[in-house]
């Protein structure tokens, strides 16, 4: 098997809501919009951001984990400055999403915080100075 990652897919309450919040508030353009059912999202080369709808989910692959609180997985979005971080942060604040952790200088060099979206799925927002974080800009 190749090292590498081609979908990540969440499973989500309210596909329409997920819309809302990508496409109207964050700007973000659907590879594939089917309402209610499936919203798609080309994040980088080759990988894909994929938002089903809980239901359709448990009934193909069964019922996600029970031990509830936060989902057990957070999604990273690197910026290439610490102001960077801040502007993603109030963009997704002002999109709906609930700010978690506010922007701060981290113990690893770095500067990050997080939101949390509509379905409570955490989002890094950072500005990684060493070379892995480099790595994944743009």
């Amino acid at each position: 098997m190749d090292q590498r990652v081609s979908f990540v897919t969440l499973a989500v309450r309210d596909v329409g809501e997920s819309r809302t919040f990508f496409v109207d508030g964050l700007g973000w353009e659907a590879a594939l919009d089917v309402p209610g059912e499936v919203l798609m999202f080309k994040v980088a080369e080759k990988v894909v951001l994929s938002l089903w709808d809980a239901d359709a989910f448990e009934a193909e692959i069964g019922s996600p984990p029970t031990w509830g609180g936060v989902p057990p997985v957070t999604l990273a979005h690197n910026c290439a400055t610490k102001d960077g971080v801040d502007r993603v942060l109030e963009s997704a604040r002002r999109a709906g999403a609930t700010t978690v952790v506010a922007g701060r200088e981290r113990e690893w060099g770095g500067y990050s915080g997080y939101f949390a979206d509509p379905d409570g799925f955490r989002w890094e927002i950072a500005y990684n100075p060493g070379p892995i974080g480099q790595d994944v800009l743009p």
